[in-house]
């Protein structure tokens, strides 16, 4: 099955991810993965790291004339800040010492129960590690399986529709436009009067060294019927995407289609109603189950909303107590960004296409995308057959 692994720290000498699953004969690009590693560092709100890296991607292993070969995908970004940093996060025991410890936890990041966890006294053996620079390669992960969901018709679509308790409208845009607007904007939002008041309010916080947060939309479009499944905890798709999303630094909520919303509604006004249509196939006015229901897609667009906390590193730090002289003091600050929701959406958007690839491979299965295709076509041949389905009408 599909699974991958990420190594590296924030200023260590690079970030690596082996991908291992990914069927044979699959076209990748370097220009495809670069193109979403520098969607990732964009954003109004970031601070001085994206100014000095530049990440681009390495493919070291997996992928040969531009097609993948069935074995582990081997892939690299470096970090460019390295030469900056040799001595103070070398591997070699002969550079011991050679940076002073930090014993100032930051609340609200992984510093102090990280710290107690590995029974380290310098947080910087911490904070490396849980930095979100670690999602770059996540990014870049994620832009491999965008591949794989192509030759399927899927696609994947973020938009930024909260910053600092500023909300975006955008309910009547189709997909096609949502899409559009959001490339187009530094925050990664369609609505273009919400994105001016975000900005103020951005700005405000970067004046008083705050921070801030907000709420980010993730669109798949495309996903047949049938992906994941209800007859174990762990198959169903909801819950493998939820984890995903939450996976994410500094994600504190996640919900798929209407959410928390359907707590307070009557059920007449939460389920979505099923229709055939006059040329055959089932199809719904509404997506309140955000196109999964009971673990298993159900040809709707899959919407995804995640609750993105404030960065803690604050340039106004707030109050904390040494490691090592139990004494208060002002946390320790770190380089950081003031906003970096429009990013988190591109990393929502990876790990999204990495878990409606893990099902697509389990559904169709394969060990090349040919095989895959074949038995893709062989599934809509029997819905098309057998249940005399045309195609399911998505409601968006």
């Amino acid at each position: 099955m599909l699974r991958y692994l990420t190594a590296g720290e924030s200023h260590g000498e690079l970030l690596m991810g082996i991908m291992e699953g990914m069927p044979a004969g699959l076209l990748i690009r370097v220009t495809d993965i670069d193109n979403d590693l520098a969607r990732r560092q964009g954003g109004y709100g970031r601070g001085g790291r994206m100014k000095i890296e530049k990440d681009t991607v390495r493919i070291v292993s997996g992928v040969r004339w531009g097609r993948t070969l069935g074995g582990p995908i081997g892939l690299m970004v470096r970090n460019k800040d390295w030469d900056n940093w040799r001595a103070k996060m070398s591997p070699d025991p002969a550079f011991l010492n050679t940076a002073e410890p930090v014993t100032r936890p930051r609340p609200g990041h992984a510093d102090l129960a990280g710290a107690l966890k590995y029974g380290m006294t310098d947080i910087r053996n911490i904070l490396e590690r849980s930095s979100a620079r670690e999602t770059a390669m996540r990014v870049a992960v994620g832009a491999v399986t965008k591949r794989l969901l192509d030759e399927f018709g899927i696609t994947i679509t973020s938009q930024v529709i909260a910053i600092g308790g500023v909300y975006a409208r955008g309910d009547k845009m189709s997909l096609k436009e949502i899409r559009k607007r959001a490339e187009a904007s530094e925050l990664r939002c369609a609505d273009h009067h919400a994105e001016k008041r975000m900005k103020l309010k951005i700005d405000e916080a970067a004046r008083t060294g705050d921070s801030l947060g907000g709420i980010f939309e993730v669109i798949v479009s495309g996903v047949p019927v049938g992906l994941g499944s209800h007859v174990h905890w762990d198959r169903k798709l909801d819950a493998r995407l939820a984890a995903a999303i939450m996976s994410i630094q500094a994600m504190k909520g996640v919900e798929i289609g209407s959410g928390f919303g359907v707590a307070n509604r009557p059920g007449s006004k939460v389920h979505d109603e099923i229709f055939w249509g006059p040329k055959g196939g089932f199809f719904r006015k509404t997506n309140h189950a955000g196109g999964i229901e009971g673990g298993m897609s159900n040809g709707g667009d899959i919407t995804l909303r995640a609750a993105m906390k404030p960065i803690p590193t604050l340039m106004k730090p707030l109050r904390s107590v040494d490691m090592e002289t139990k004494k208060p003091f002002k946390a320790a600050v770190e380089r950081s960004d003031v906003c970096a929701v429009p990013a988190a959406a591109v990393v929502g958007e990876a790990v999204a296409a990495f878990e409606i690839a893990f099902a697509l491979i389990e559904k169709f299965g394969g060990d090349s995308l040919d095989e895959m295709k074949r038995n893709h076509e062989q599934y809509r041949k029997y819905l098309r057959d057998r249940m005399g389905i045309v195609e399911e009408v998505q409601a968006h």
